[in-house]
């Protein structure tokens, strides 16, 4: 193992808790091991239980699963009220501690206005009758409770109720039976969810959404009351030597509602500010806390707490570094941490232990690579969130995923089998047989990788000198190195297996090359608008290969996600973009996450990069564009360069038919995910 990381490998203790090294698998939706986002209810959940024995075993010191409601959101049972699940749950924590490894349980008080109401369920919500039906299923009244009326976060037009003083006292007490058969159970700890992100103890301690005039409103004491009964309720019902952690967040990192702070911004703090989050620190930690499991955020501002690919690594880093010089008590730092960085903040005491989250969905061995020095081994997390939190939503939209995939979370874009053993896995094939892929694209490199490993003989043909496809341009942008370190880790893996790769290799006629089975990757090509002057744009997949040159004013046709990491890339070159687009919003595509979209959206408003939503374009012409609004009025936009981003079509080689299969967006153009899941799809039936 590099030195480096030598300090990430010495235990530490949270109250009488000793923990073995300084990794904290954070808590992420869809992993909580009482399977409460299910339509059965809550239960046990073998499949998460299987994803953190797998981390267990391999070398993580501190697993900390996702948020367990209190209450269970669908039949609104009560954890507490369900012993069978508990007894599962030592039996858990019985194998969990023959490795080593220690688990907390966080519990939450509720997400109130930051419950991602999906579009089936807002409709619902909103009529008297329906939310009354509906209410033994699903009591979205009590899911939404706030301490004070305010607008949802996801859908703006709903009022979230107020709770009260009864629902509050009902939470505490929940907390204090439900850590208790935690403890009972052999759970090392409980983490209290959270005075964090803008959820419900935070919109409590938060003035911006606290207007409550009660006992749990109005001064410093009154807004952080909540969170303060619930630890001193778990502490007199455990003992005051069961560690008790609180996710926090430093600051609040908001402007106003639905509208955050970028970093490196001068701003007023519209949440909670630095010398608020100095009191509150040691406030908590004198009520009780024996951690802070800390970033920063709220769900205006979701960027801080989930970093997509634009948030600079280590980015909750000095913050939480500061927080902790004022409290006595452990502190972890999380927010797109790097190893070494995180060991070196470990080694000079600036934080305790290193948060990680969405690499442990990637790479389930990444600690034992480290530890192996295996580094080029990791497959990276790329921050895409496509699989582990695609919660979406744009103008006048609550999250508009799918129910079926907003209740399978934890899941990961470039490792199917993460929360879906029973679906994706290696199985030997039945008969080897000759599989040809043609395009050296991930679509394709998945399949090679997928179709070895269950032993075939593979032959992936790609007709350029590099492999990676349409990827390589994604990977491009400067704050994309996560993506081209994906690149070359899928270069490397395919070395390791008997796989015949042949660049430079254009196939024609498919019928030639003598497999048994060939799965066409081929990718798509750009889609073109009929306009006058079309044929002087520069195509999106052009500019971002270097292929041509920018002048100083560029304007993107086309805000959807590659439009606006155009313009985002242009403006850090110190470019002028200018994005026009069809839709009401930017990036309206179901499943991006809001907490990659609300970061350009913000980042576009910052910097008054121009935005003409509902335009389309009329003409390109030297030296400017003319483009329409949505009243029919027309006018021009001065631009030294045009970028066309407006949509692909599928290209495949080959048709579909009998041993002929098409994968990814040779299919049907969707995103990383649905190009590597695709490939399993086809290649584990091969």
């Amino acid at each position: 193992m590099d030195q480096k990381y030598e300090s990430l490998f010495t235990p530490w203790h949270i109250g009488n808790v000793e923990i073995k090294n300084r990794i904290v698998m954070c808590p992420m939706g869809g992993t909580s091991l009482f399977g409460w986002f299910e339509l059965g209810g809550c239960h046990f959940d073998k499949e998460a239980a299987k994803l953190f024995l797998e981390r267990a075993n391999n070398n993580v010191g501190l697993i900390i699963p996702g948020i367990a409601p209190l209450r269970d959101t669908f039949w609104g049972k009560w954890l507490w009220q369900n012993p069978k699940m508990f007894e599962e749950l030592k039996v858990f924590m019985d194998e969990i501690h023959k490795t080593g490894a220690k688990l907390f349980i966080q519990l939450t008080a509720g997400m109130g206005r930051s419950w991602a109401i999906t579009e089936l369920v807002a409709p619902l919500h909103k009529n008297k009758l329906t939310r009354a039906l509906v209410k033994p299923i699903i009591d979205t009244s009590h899911e939404l409770a706030c301490p004070s009326p305010q607008p949802s976060r996801w859908a703006h037009d709903i009022i979230c109720p107020e709770m009260t003083v009864e629902q509050i006292h009902e939470i505490i007490e929940a907390f204090a039976k439900t850590a208790k058969l935690c403890k009972e159970a052999g759970v090392d700890g409980v983490e209290v969810h959270a005075v964090h992100e803008g959820y419900l103890l935070d919109q409590f301690a938060i003035e911006f959404f606290n207007k409550r005039t009660d006992e749990y409103g109005g001064s410093f004491e009154n807004r952080y009351r909540f969170a303060v009964e619930v630890v001193k309720a778990i502490k007199e019902s455990c003992g005051d030597d069961y560690p008790v952690s609180l996710r926090y967040s430093v600051e609040s990192k908001m402007k106003g509602f639905c509208e955050g702070a970028m970093p490196g911004e001068d701003y007023v703090e519209a949440g909670r500010n630095m010398e608020e989050s100095e009191k509150a620190a040691k406030y908590l930690q004198d009520a009780g806390y024996d951690m802070l499991n800390a970033d920063n955020g709220t769900y205006d501002s979701w960027y801080w707490a989930h970093p997509p690919m634009y948030m600079p690594e280590n980015c909750n880093l000095s913050d939480v570094a500061h927080i902790k010089k004022f409290v006595d008590i452990p502190v972890v730092c999380a927010g797109r941490m790097d190893p070494a960085t995180g060991a070196k903040a470990v080694a000079e005491g600036k934080i305790d232990g290193v948060g990680v989250a969405r690499q442990f969905l990637t790479d389930p061995e990444w600690i034992t690579k480290i530890i192996e020095d295996r580094m080029e081994e990791i497959k990276p997390c790329i921050c895409c969130h496509s699989g582990c939190f695609n919660f979406s939503s744009s103008k006048g939209h609550a999250n508009t995923q799918d129910l079926t995939d907003t209740m399978g979370l934890a899941r990961c874009a470039l490792n199917p089998e993460t929360m879906q053993s029973k679906k994706y896995y290696i199985a030997p094939a039945k008969k080897q047989k000759k599989i040809a892929i043609i395009g050296g694209g991930i679509g394709g490199m998945e399949a090679a990788l997928v179709c070895a490993k269950r032993g075939h003989k593979v032959d992936l043909y790609e007709r350029d000198d590099k492999l990676g496809g349409v990827f390589i341009a994604a990977a491009a942008p400067s704050f994309k190195e996560k993506d081209r370190e994906l690149i070359a880790w899928y270069i490397r893996e395919l070395s390791k297996y008997p796989i015949n790769v042949h660049m430079n290799t254009e196939v024609k006629d498919i019928n030639s090359l003598g497999a048994d089975e060939v799965v066409v990757a081929t990718g798509a090509v750009a889609k073109q608008i009929p306009v006058p002057g079309a044929d002087t744009t520069i195509e999106a997949v052009d500019y971002l290969l270097g292929k041509k040159e920018t002048g100083q004013k560029v304007t993107i046709i086309g805000g959807g996600l590659t439009g606006c990491e155009i313009a985002y890339e242009l403006y850090l070159q110190g470019k002028n973009p200018t994005i026009v687009e069809m839709m009401d919003d930017l990036i309206v595509t179901k499943g991006i996450c809001l907490a990659n979209t609300s970061y350009l959206r913000d980042f576009f408003k910052t910097n008054k990069v121009p935005v003409h939503l509902e335009t389309s374009l009329q003409s390109v012409n030297e030296g400017f564009v003319t483009v329409k609004d949505k009243s029919g009025k027309a006018f021009d936009i001065p631009s030294d360069t045009v970028i066309l981003s407006v949509g692909y079509n599928p290209a495949p080689l080959a048709k579909k038919g009998k041993n002929v299969h098409v994968i990814g967006d040779a299919a049907k153009v969707g995103n990383l995910r649905t190009v590597i899941w695709g490939a399993w799809d086809i290649c584990m039936k091969l």
